[in-house]
């Protein structure tokens, strides 16, 4: 925006104007390169505030508004003065107002300070353009003819879009369609009820919006959201195009061969699956079809919650196995049922089918773990360190069925590979050997990263059904264990995520976490060093490089965290709102206090998902802490630059913390590794320290939960602390 037209308008109210000297405010304001207007209202947010501004707007021709009053994160609609406006804000209410000691000077000049980085700040950046594709598709491919898929697809069709359904079986319904019953869905929830996957195929096949392609696998998936490219392999080689992807593979039973140690190739040791059919063809008998079975003994987590197998809970087989159990009885009332347990876990309404199951007086529930499984004569023993009792007990069993776990289906059984594609750090050493399932054509490898165990999901806390791959959201099993009625609602949260993508791809915004960013990383391509970085490092694939090793650029994959922007040594990735040249101006127009004054000015860098919201709640509970940090808010920690760490510390920043989200197992980086790569760029700051004879502790790195702001205090003033035992910068007024 070369015709800038800069207001700054600066609110008063809120304790602002108690205090810090405004009029001061106005002043440092006015006095910045770009001559803006400068006024100052008590209520900036009120009518009376807004129109004030939207008069400017229309009278003065102010096209950069830059708001001096409250944080970002509230009053974001009354300060949206339209497309054409570009505006931005600067917090003199939670991070000056509300958490430093009014009429102070050192408080006035952080409010001062946050003045001039503002201006700065707006100097730099220009109104971002859309990018938009002229052939976008809002149709959207459904993978997998399973519950989850079948009801994806018809949510979508329901939406109004084209769906198109890809099964690799020759019909629909999934694994499904191996269970006479399913577990309780309607009140009160006491008892299995017949599986009603006839409907749900039926309905996907009735609807003149969904085309089904059965004994099909997907052949190649290049382009990105709302302009994906598909090759069928279903002897036709068909293409099409759509906007958006929903995997719903289901899962696969996890391999009981490999439990030997609880009896699995023994006569009579079966899988809870192979239960299942037993139980449909309708007679309880032992492996020669012709004995009656009936003393049937169930032995819970049979390889799940083990680290010698799956590690994790697979949610339904507790309620498999009362399901399963039921059958029995319902089939022979002189036979008994079983069930071995480490804990019972039913969840949701299928509690109260838990409860029911325990009227029956011909099944036991007894809480153990299962040493071993041995065939004695023509009986099998289950030997059980009985968790009550204290002691070990063997039980007596026709047949035993292990209640095996859910594996996610995401690679394509059917087929192998020799070797994997050219890969990147997101292809997983386990995965070497496996046919991916949507064989996509990504620099970083050709299925879903997975986010543990398998299981493809981008962000198991905030962004459910989303991957790591913008357009594609998971379904059902394949996202997580669940049952049946959980795989339908799965799925409708699933197709809403993909018709959302379309739809703002089609607007030329970004998806969540910048949900309506309109922005998208530009390179300098002639200044690029093919050094791959920025390949290497986007979380989401959004990447691809030519055959020169320079990038290719996706900006419909592109979610707009700017790690990329970070990652590049020679600064060639930037924003049109988000830039190199931004956050160095920002960092070089404080007013920095020479070494004489004695005065520390620290620098801090901060996240906007977690840090920022956490800052923002220490202001609202009055919590006070060091008045001589300044906060520079950052999309990411992954997004920063090391050329910000050599600016700041060689114009005299006394310190450098950077604050970003946690991550690990219990807590995950919004932009999944944003986080670490801040990390890791920070341990390589010491040549940078070395280089200015300056201490590798005036830069640290911290991580903040957003409910951790309470820790705000300990974190900065712990800082300032150490900042202190140190010499001031040496670069101080150079």
């Amino acid at each position: 925006m070369s015709d800038k037209k800069t207001g700054v308008y600066i609110c008063s109210g809120c304790s602002i104007g108690e205090c810090v000297d405004v009029a001061s405010l106005e002043k440092v304001a006015a006095s910045a390169p770009n001559s803006p207007i400068v006024k100052t209202h008590p209520f900036l947010c009120g009518p009376d505030g807004a129109d004030l501004v939207k008069k400017d707007i229309s009278e003065e021709g102010v096209n950069t508004v830059s708001i001096a009053a409250c944080s970002a994160r509230v009053n974001y609609d009354i300060f949206d003065f339209g497309g054409d406006v570009m505006v931005d804000r600067i917090d003199l209410r939670e991070r000056v107002a509300w958490s430093h000691e009014p009429g102070d000077g050192e408080t006035q000049e952080l409010a001062e300070d946050y003045i001039r980085m503002g201006l700065a700040k707006i100097g730099e950046i220009s109104l971002p353009e859309p990018y938009k594709i002229e052939s976008t598709s809002s149709d959207i491919m459904v993978v997998g003819g399973g519950i989850a898929g079948l009801s994806a697809a018809k949510n979508a069709a329901m939406a109004g879009h084209k769906v198109v359904l890809v099964e690799k079986e020759n019909r629909l319904g999934g694994f499904v369609n191996n269970l006479p019953r399913i577990f309780p869905q309607k009140a009160p929830h006491k008892t299995p009820e017949p599986s009603d996957i006839a409907e749900h195929v039926k309905a996907v096949k009735d609807d003149p919006d969904i085309t089904v392609h059965l004994n099909t696998t997907i052949e190649s998936v290049s382009g990105g959201p709302g302009m994906f490219d598909v090759t069928l392999r279903n002897g036709t080689g068909s293409k099409l195009r759509v906007g958006a992807i929903v995997l719903a593979t289901g899962f696969k039973p996890y391999d009981v061969g490999k439990l030997s140690h609880l009896g699995a190739g023994l006569p009579n040791v079966i899988s809870s699956v192979e239960f299942e059919k037993m139980a449909a063809s309708g007679k309880l008998a032992l492996h020669d079809n012709v004995t009656p079975a009936q003393r049937i003994v169930f032995v819970q987590c049979a390889g799940s919650r083990d680290e010698n197998h799956l590690p994790y809970c697979s949610s339904v087989c507790c309620a498999t196995s009362l399901k399963q159990a039921a059958y029995v009885r319902e089939m022979d009332q002189d036979a008994t049922a079983t069930i071995i347990y480490k804990d019972i876990r039913t969840t949701g309404k299928t509690e109260l089918f838990y409860k029911n199951v325990q009227e029956d007086p011909g099944i036991f529930l007894t809480k153990g773990e299962v040493t071993g499984v041995r065939l004695s004569g023509d009986e099998l023993e289950v030997c059980v360190e009985d968790s009550l009792l204290g002691r070990q007990v063997v039980i007596k069993a026709d047949v035993v069925v292990l209640a095996t776990g859910m594996v996610p289906a995401t690679f394509d059984e059917s087929v192998t590979i020799d070797k994997p594609v050219d890969q990147m750090q997101d292809w997983d050493r386990e995965q070497v050997g496996k046919a991916p399932t949507l064989k996509l054509d990504y620099r970083q490898g050709p299925e879903l990263p997975d986010l543990g165990y398998g299981f493809p999901d981008s962000h198991f806390i905030c962004f459910p059904y989303e991957t790591r791959r913008t357009g594609i959201y998971t379904a059902g099993a394949v996202r997580h264990p669940q049952d049946t009625a959980t795989a339908r609602n799965d799925a409708a949260g699933a197709a809403l995520k993909a018709i959302q993508c379309v739809t703002m791809v089609e607007r030329g915004e970004a998806v969540s976490p910048r949900a309506g960013d309109k922005s998208y990383p530009q390179f300098a391509l002639d200044r690029c060093t093919q050094c791959k970085r920025c390949t290497v490092e986007c979380p989401f694939g959004a990447i691809n490089e030519d055959e020169k090793a320079y990038p290719i650029p996706f900006p419909t994959r592109c979610r707009r965290c700017a790690t990329c922007m970070g990652a590049c040594p020679v600064q060639i990735i930037n924003f049109a709102d988000y830039s190199i040249p931004m956050i160095g101006s920002m960092i070089k127009s404080v007013e920095m206090p020479d070494e004489d004054s004695g005065k520390l000015r620290a620098l801090a860098f901060i996240c906007e998902n977690d840090a920022m919201p956490a800052l923002d709640m220490a202001g609202i509970n009055r919590i006070r802490y060091s008045s001589s940090v300044r906060f520079i808010q950052l999309r990411c920690m992954g997004s920063i630059n090391l050329q910000w760490v050599a600016d700041a510390l060689s114009f005299g920043w006394d310190g450098i913390i950077m604050i970003g989200c946690k991550h690990g197992d219990d807590y995950q980086c919004h932009n999944i590794k944003g986080s670490e790569l801040a990390e890791i760029r920070a341990s390589k700051v010491q040549e940078t320290l070395d280089r200015l004879m300056l201490e590798s502790d005036r830069v640290v790195v911290e991580s903040l939960a957003i409910n951790e702001y309470r820790r705000i205090p300990e974190i900065i003033d712990g800082f300032m602390q150490g900042l202190e035992a140190l010499e001031p910068n040496p670069y101080k007024g150079f």
